[in-house]
């Protein structure tokens, strides 16, 4: 992560080292927030913003969905977004948008609590490392479940529901593994602790529903489409923890993961212990997607 110049906040460009919430902001205390991840890839004409209205849109769901108000539109964040890459100088980028609830009320009663909007754009490499991307990562199925749909909203990108996921990351670290993927209260698969996941057999691309608790991601969705628009059988379906040992193939997808291969699960090798055929696919046709050199989803990229 490399420090950018500017962040946007609520219609104004702050200086870096000045975007600041106060100390009893709701948000910092309980979690009261939402967030999106979002990439913008070089390209020759400029960078190229990835499904960014698609993001935008599912912010305000989010917000929605837990009751936060966010008076910004859809389309003045696309812009804000926009302006915070191009004002920036950033040829790629990481872009964060962040609503969260700040003073007015310590109680769990918000509504007194003022909003906040925040854009911050930064340069930011492969999320789980360039080797990771090139050679697979080793993942441990965490003791952490994914916290069920009557305890928080799984598909909404709410922060303090990421404490969940923060468990399963560092018990995956102390445990030796790159990253967790966790299963949901009834015991099947859901998704890993900042990823979604498909798993490869038999010649079948498979992904847990949105129904097992998982985020419905929208790299998730991209590379479903991309797959099965290149003649692959995808489809959702419920997976047990012993369909991870069965695999052929498994791989994470994300706005900050892309797609990363996994070489190990629980010290058991996937397949070959090596990237597979599938992933590879869909790794070069991910990647030639996101940088405008598949005529067919040009409308993926947004100009910053």
């Amino acid at each position: 992560m490399e420090n950018s110049q500017f962040i946007w906040m609520d219609g104004e460009m702050v200086p870096w080292a000045d975007a600041q919430v106060h100390a009893l902001s709701h948000g910092l205390h309980y979690g009261t927030g939402v967030f999106e991840g979002i990439r913008a890839y070089e390209m020759p004409k400029g960078p190229g913003i990835f499904r960014l209205t698609e993001h935008m849109e599912r912010l305000h769901r989010s917000a929605a969905a837990y009751g936060i108000p966010l008076d910004w539109p859809v389309e003045q964040l696309v812009e804000a977004a926009r302006r915070v890459v191009r004002v920036n100088s950033l040829p790629s980028a990481y872009i964060r948008p962040l609503v969260t609830l700040g003073p007015g009320s310590l109680s769990l009663d918000p509504r007194a609590c003022s909003t906040v909007t925040v854009i911050a754009a930064w340069t930011w490499g492969a999320y789980l490392g360039e080797d990771g991307v090139k050679n697979g990562i080793s993942v441990g199925v965490s003791s952490w479940r994914r916290f069920a749909e009557s305890t928080l909203i799984s598909n909404a990108k709410g922060t303090g529901g990421y404490l969940n996921s923060v468990q399963a990351k560092l018990e995956a670290l102390r445990a030796g593994f790159d990253e967790a993927i966790m299963l949901n209260t009834d015991g099947l698969v859901a998704e890993g602790s900042g990823e979604n996941l498909f798993l490869v057999r038999d010649g079948e691309v498979l992904t847990p529903p949105v129904t097992a608790g998982i985020l419905d991601g929208i790299t998730r969705r991209s590379v479903m489409r991309l797959l099965s628009d290149d003649g692959l059988d995808v489809r959702e379906a419920s997976l047990a923890r012993s369909d991870l040992y069965y695999a052929d193939e498994l791989f994470f997808t994300g706005t900050a993961a892309e797609v990363t291969p996994i070489r190990a699960i629980d010290h058991r090798p996937v397949g070959t212990g090596k990237p597979g055929p599938v992933t590879s696919r869909a790794q070069d046709l991910f990647h030639r997607a996101v940088t405008g050199k598949l005529e067919k989803y040009q409308n993926w990229l947004e100009p910053a």
